[in-house]
């Protein structure tokens, strides 16, 4: 069996954080053996798969959760990737309605033109399940400034399933939808104490992880405020609260999903964690 790695090229969400680069804002890369995948992928996607030897090339899917920048600026260059320069139908982007169509908030943020370059174009709303290759992807209500926001539950069917919230505020549909993950990955933009509209503080992510109880959680998409909090301790006080293990994503971290879940720092002398 493959391993399952997940690739957190960037842990930066918000506008401040993403106008700063203080923590990148290159959204998430899954490997198996068979499918390469990128999500959310905003400013800095292109350059930092790159440097962290992902080849865009080699992608198979981009998936897209709503309509604002630091989720899919650099989509379009990630296309023209996976399409060998436009030269090949190839691939599939699956996006909130609103990355496809527009709505009343917001223009679609994906040309009609970059959407004929790919093989399949699908829409993701509540509920609804889309395969890339192995991996399924089923779209979960989201509160958020754009209404056609989600949230995914991520199935390869060999590792467990992965939920990834997106930018949310805590809803009730939440705990049904998360309940039975292997793996949780919460967007937190916020300290505990503090509230943002449409998003997850640190309150909320208690909150949610307490109710859905997953083997592992790994917090990200941090903005300013939480960065000066500190993540790092904002993860432990959640692990301590929970009962749970619950990791802070680096810029550049790895999470391996085998029989074990192994996280691994950026930095070769990172001692990995079981």
């Amino acid at each position: 069996m493959d391993s399952l790695v997940i690739h957190f090229l960037g842990t930066g969400g918000g506008r401040h954080t993403m106008s700063t680069q203080r923590r990148r804002t290159a959204g998430i890369r899954l490997v198996n053996g068979r499918n390469n995948i990128h999500i959310d992928p905003g400013p800095g996607a292109l350059v930092h798969s790159i440097y962290a030897g992902l080849t865009p090339l080699k992608l198979d899917g981009i998936v897209v959760t709503h309509c604002h920048p630091d989720h899919y600026t650099d989509a379009e260059c990630l296309i023209e990737a996976m399409t060998q320069g436009t030269t090949r139908k190839k691939g599939v982007l699956a996006a909130a309605k609103s990355v496809i169509d527009g709505n009343e908030e917001t223009d679609r943020s994906i040309s009609r033109y970059h959407q004929k370059l790919v093989s399949t174009v699908t829409r993701l709303i509540p509920k609804s399940i889309t395969k890339i290759g192995s991996v399924s992807f089923q779209a979960v209500e989201a509160l958020h400034g754009d209404p056609d926001s989600i949230g995914l539950i991520i199935d390869d069917g060999e590792h467990g399933k992965i939920g990834y919230t997106s930018d949310t505020e805590l809803i009730p549909s939440l705990i049904e939808a998360y309940s039975g993950l292997r793996l949780l990955i919460a967007c937190t933009m916020w300290p505990k104490g503090e509230r943002l509209e449409g998003h997850l503080n640190t309150d909320d992510a208690l909150q949610l992880i307490k109710e859905v109880k997953p083997k592992c959680v790994v917090t990200t998409h941090y903005g300013f405020r939480l960065l000066n909090a500190d993540p790092l301790k904002e993860a432990k006080w959640l692990g301590e609260e929970s009962g749970i293990p619950v990791f802070s994503a680096t810029d550049g971290m790895r999470v391996t999903l085998n029989d074990e879940i192994l996280i691994q720092g950026s930095k070769k002398s990172d001692e990995p964690i079981m």
